[in-house]
């Protein structure tokens, strides 16, 4: 009786649900597989070329020293854990090396990182500089780093910002999260960054900005320059060594913020972008569809919705074929073409696509809460970096400051390195305490797909499905990074 009623309900309402979902990730897919095609073939056609940005703009080497370049005002954004009387300490050094340095503390959070920017940028020895170069502060620039950065702001009236190319040299090989972690940057640095400079002179990661409107206000300050008719430079060769946030939680919280983020401003600002009169429609398209769309919505959707619901739902649905060419080509596919990034980990690409996966759940659900704004969509949760913290020993200190410097645009090295960073994390309350209850959900879930496949239906995926099970599982009791005690 309860197998009869079970098949009638499958039949009339679950399967057409099913199907039109199936169609609507495999259409989405699809549509990945395409954004990335053309992305990697411009980044390989601009490497095949060689068509570096000194060619594509205006560009020549300054020589005139620090007349020619003009002032520049450095911001070094921090908001990590760190001691007071350690920052003064540095400052005080620096000043007295001829320096012309300054320390600022804000007595409120409004606004979060925007708002500390749009804040340092009252002062009065702001009105003295030509150019702004903003670092956080895990970053650590070459020394001639504004030296090949800002000829192309000199010499390009259009241009609006240069941008560097991340590093990740200070931790990606602490632990396999970190490892993972760089897999995906890379790609999105060395194809996404690069194509998008290059066919539209857009590209909407760290752009530095000012508006608080949403989490991501780098993104959202990247948006409107572009349609104000700026140009932005993403030079590629030019790296800035950075860190990886090693732990969990503070990974999910990150990944929260660049996706609900991201989905919000979407939602505020595409009208804006269809009516803009300055940009051709072909760059509306690119932002809207390809940039929005595609890797702010549509890529959560499938990752989560199509790998790790529909498939292993379909073990219990036996009226629908998922076609093979969605489970197995298109993805085959687009992991490959991603995976280029970083060739020297190719041999973590498993871990990497189950453990994208994991992360699906978090960014699918930060997506939809910035589409609906509600919930926590204007959270903003530091995303600890722990530097030396297992080394030292000293305890938490958390404040917000800023630190400027005007004058030398020929600047050795950060203010403060990482091994000035002693700080410990207090001890976890208990084991309980790194459970998570969504992993373990979805991770059961997926386990009982596979078994019912293996017992009875024997349709091949539950090799799959114990893979990706036991990732959910492994992050759900908080076996994942770098473990802080």
């Amino acid at each position: 009786m309860v197998g009869s009623t079970w098949r009638t309900v499958r039949v009339k309402a679950v399967v057409p649900v099913f199907e039109i979902t199936m169609w609507v990730c495999l259409m989405m897919s699809v549509m990945i597989l395409g954004e990335k095609l053309m992305v990697g073939g411009v980044s390989l056609l601009v490497k095949v070329l060689g068509l570096r940005p000194e060619k594509r703009y205006k560009w020549e080497p300054i020589s005139g020293g620090d007349a020619e370049i003009g002032h520049s005002l450095i911001q070094w954004y921090w908001l990590i854990n760190i001691c007071q009387e350690l920052v003064e300490s540095e400052v005080t050094r620096w000043s007295r090396k001829g320096m012309n340095i300054n320390y600022e503390v804000r007595d409120n959070r409004k606004g979060y990182k925007a708002g500390a920017l749009r804040e340092g940028m009252k002062h009065e020895y702001v009105q003295l500089c030509d150019y702004v170069a903003i670092f956080d502060a895990d970053f650590q620039p070459e020394p001639d780093f504004l030296i090949r950065m800002i000829p192309f702001l000199v010499y390009n009236s259009d241009v609006a910002l240069v941008q560097a190319r991340w590093k990740f040299a200070v931790n990606a090989n602490e632990c396999l999260m970190t490892r993972i972690q760089e897999m995906s940057l890379d790609y999105h640095f060395k194809v996404e960054q690069e194509a998008g400079s290059s066919t539209f002179a857009f590209f909407g990661f760290n752009a530095g900005g000012w508006k608080d409107r949403t989490t991501v206000e780098d993104m959202d300050l990247a948006v409107r320059a572009s349609l104000g008719g700026w140009k932005f430079v993403y030079v590629g060769d030019v790296m800035v060594k950075s860190e990886l946030p090693s732990t969990f939680k503070a990974y999910r919280f990150q990944q929260h913020r660049w996706s609900c983020g991201p989905a919000n401003l979407f939602k505020k600002m595409a009208m804006e972008i269809v009516k803009a009169g300055k940009v051709s429609i072909w760059k509306k398209l690119y932002v809207i569809y390809s940039f929005f769309f595609v890797g702010k919505i549509a890529a959560h959707t499938v990752t989560f919705i199509f790998y790790c619901v529909l498939i292993p739902a379909s073990i219990w649905i036996p009226e629908v074929e998922i076609p093979q060419w969605g489970v197995v080509y298109v993805p085959l596919a687009i992991t490959l073409l991603k995976a280029v990034g970083t060739p020297s980990s190719i041999h973590l690409i498993v871990f990497w696509i189950l453990f994208e996966n994991v992360m699906s759940l978090h960014r699918i659900k930060a997506a939809i809460i910035g589409l609906l704004e509600v919930g926590r969509v204007n959270e903003w949760i530091v995303t600890e970096k722990l530097g030396d913290t297992l080394k030292s020993k000293t305890e938490n200190t958390v404040e917000e400051v800023k630190i400027s410097i005007s004058g030398d645009a020929d600047i050795a090295k950060p203010l403060i390195d990482g091994s000035a960073k002693e700080v410990t994390k207090k001890p976890q309350n208990g084991w309980w305490s790194r459970l998570n209850f969504w992993e373990l959900c979805v991770g059961f879930f997926i386990m009982c797909c596979g078994l019912y496949d293996v017992l009875y239906v024997k349709k091949g995926y539950y090799v799959y499905l114990f893979l990706q099970s036991t990732a959910f599982l492994v992050a759900g009791v908080g076996y994942v990074g770098t473990f802080v005690a």
